[in-house]
């Protein structure tokens, strides 16, 4: 499969392939939780298990230690526990996670001040798609002879 330029040629890697370790960090990234906790984490101040549970509403404690063992994993995460009774541990992005997590929080913001756009672009969509007939896209997507597939 061609996917352009081929950096492996060239001593670096290639995101498209499946092999790509670049991917794994990627799709670790891209994650809904992941980037939630980057952006908890983003301020710099170390929080607890439980202070980050409260703040991701809906996430289960499973997926959450889950997801705090990949950052910590791939180096974007300390996990400090500190010797007391019951032992407290706290969390705090690595310089490597403050980089990516101020990228997360970019995306963050782009979000939010395009929130409106984006429920409005939601509401027409689903307008267009209740008024056709189940399995029509419309004709700007129709295929122009028979058996060539749409672009």
């Amino acid at each position: 499969m061609e996917t352009g330029f081929d950096l492996r040629k060239h001593g670096g890697v290639d995101v498209f392939l499946r092999d790509c370790p670049t991917r794994a960090v990627l799709e670790l990234i891209a994650g809904k939780w992941t980037m939630l906790v980057l952006v908890a984490l983003e301020d710099g101040r170390p929080m607890r298990f439980a202070e980050l549970r409260r703040r991701l509403d809906g996430v289960t404690s499973k997926v959450l230690t889950q997801t705090l063992r990949a950052l910590e994993r791939e180096g974007l995460l300390i996990r400090r526990v500190y010797p007391t009774v019951p032992p407290c541990v706290e969390y705090r992005l690595t310089k490597l996670g403050e980089e990516v997590g101020g990228l997360v929080q970019s995306i963050t913001d782009w979000s939010q001040a395009n929130i409106a756009a984006i429920q409005v672009a939601r509401e027409e969509f689903d307008e267009r798609t209740t008024r056709r007939p189940a399995g029509s896209y419309g004709s700007e997507h129709r295929p122009t002879r028979s058996g060539d597939a749409p672009d």
